[in-house]
C-alpha cells in the first residue's frame, strides 16, 4: 500500500508498492520496478560523498486521469484505470492475513509490463541530490534528504503491510548493504529501522 511522504514541493505524495503480486512502485503517476529503483540507489550510494549528484531513471508515466482508484480496487467496487486493471488481474487477497508484500512479485514482470504498455508511456526523469542545498529531487518532486531516506526504508521494509514472513528480494538485500558501505551524505543518518 502507498504511503504518504512529504515532499519539499508537492506537499504530501504517495510513494510505495501497490499490489501485493507485484514489485511495481509508484510516486504520484511515475512507475518503477522495485529492482530498478534499488539498482539506482546503489548507484547513487556508490557515488561517494560528493557534493551533487546526477543521474536519470527509466520510468512509466501513466498520466493522472488513467491512474485508476485504489481504493476502489482493493475492495473490488471500480475497477478503473490502470490501477483497476492490475486488481482485475491480482485482487487484493480475502483474508487479511494474505495482505503480506510477496518477494516473488517480480515473477508477474511480464504481466505488468503488458498493462503498462495499454496505460503509460515511457519516461526519463532527473535525479539530483545537492549536499548545500539539502534537497533530493526526482523528476518534479523535491525532498528533504530525511524524507528521501523513507522512500528507501519503504521499500526495505516491504511497505505496508510488509514482506511476507521478512523475506526480502536479493535485490533488496544489495541495496542496503550498498547504502550501509556508502560514505555519501545522502545516506548518512538513519534509513534502515
Amino acid at each position: 500500500m502507498p504511503l504518504g511522504f512529504p515532499s519539499l514541493s508537492h506537499g504530501t505524495i504517495a510513494f510505495g508498492f501497490f499490489n501485493i503480486d507485484t514489485d511495481l512502485l509508484l510516486l504520484e503517476h511515475y512507475f518503477l520496478f522495485a529492482p530498478e529503483f534499488c539498482g539506482h540507489i546503489s548507484d547513487l550510494a556508490a557515488q561517494g560523498d560528493q557534493d551533487f549528484m546526477q543521474t536519470t531513471w527509466d520510468v512509466f508515466h501513466v498520466p493522472r486521469e488513467s491512474i485508476g482508484d485504489l481504493m476502489g480496487a482493493i475492495h473490488g467496487t471500480r475497477l478503473s484505470g490502470f490501477i483497476g486493471e492490475v486488481y482485475r488481474r491480482f485482487p487484493f487477497p480475502a483474508r487479511e492475513v494474505d495482505f503480506v508484500q510477496k518477494p516473488e512479485g517480480f515473477q508477474n514482470r511480464a504481466v505488468m509490463e503488458g498493462i503498462l504498455q495499454r496505460f503509460s508511456a515511457p519516461a526519463t526523469v532527473t535525479i539530483r541530490a545537492e549536499k548545500e542545498a539539502g534537497t533530493v529531487t526526482i523528476g518534479e518532486f523535491v525532498f528533504a534528504p530525511d524524507a528521501f531516506r523513507g522512500l528507501v526504508n519503504y521499500v526495505w521494509e516491504g511497505g505496508y503491510p510488509r514482506w511476507r514472513e521478512g523475506i526480502r528480494p536479493d535485490y533488496v538485500l544489495h541495496m542496503k548493504k550498498a547504502v550501509e558501505d556508502s560514505s555519501s551524505w545522502l545516506f548518512n543518518g538513519p534509513i534502515f529501522l
